[in-house]
């Protein structure tokens, strides 16, 4: 029997590569939380970003959320899915509203400043977001942009509610 740290980082693994094969680094995912989060924390960089990904990341419910979203998106793209749902996720089609109901439940885990961060993100499509939700290259990312938002989002509520671990890395990082 696998243990829960064993399918922990089965998952995480999954996940970084899945996220690495779609084009999206964790320093794209960082890029987005700084910009959000530059006013708020003092002294923010992607290392810290990127450690606030990776709290979110090793959530059990946020796996889940990334993990099916992106297998969606990989399913549409080889054709696999019934006719109406290959017709939706080709089309990107703007009733269908699953993909964003799960980036903000994955976005809910870390509070209602989560929530708002993914909406705003996901209203200007900063940074790889852009890039993701760009329909002419071919990819069908109806999931993976909305999955992206909400990851970087809920990383900076977790920075908001950890400010004192927050200021500990700051602090060991000016060392």
């Amino acid at each position: 029997m696998v243990s829960f740290e064993e399918q922990d980082k089965q998952y995480y693994d999954h996940i970084i590569r899945n996220l690495n094969e779609r084009g999206v680094k964790l320093t794209d995912i960082a890029d987005i939380v700084i910009f959000l989060e530059k006013d708020y924390v003092p002294g923010l960089d992607k290392e810290i970003s990127i450690h606030a990904i990776n709290k979110v990341l090793h959530k059990r419910e946020a796996q889940n959320a990334i993990m099916t979203g992106i297998d969606l998106d990989i399913l549409a793209e080889k054709g696999l899915l019934s006719k109406p749902m290959q017709r939706i996720m080709e089309t990107d089609e703007s009733t269908y509203g699953i993909d964003e109901n799960i980036a903000i439940t994955l976005a809910s885990l870390y509070g209602s400043v989560s929530v708002t961060n993914y909406g705003y993100v996901d209203k200007i499509k900063y940074g790889v977001l852009g890039k993701l939700n760009d329909k002419s290259t071919g990819k069908i990312n109806v999931f993976l942009d909305d999955l992206v938002g909400a990851i970087a989002a809920a990383a900076c509520g977790w920075l908001a509610h950890n400010e004192r671990e927050v200021q500990e890395l700051l602090k060991k990082e000016n060392k």
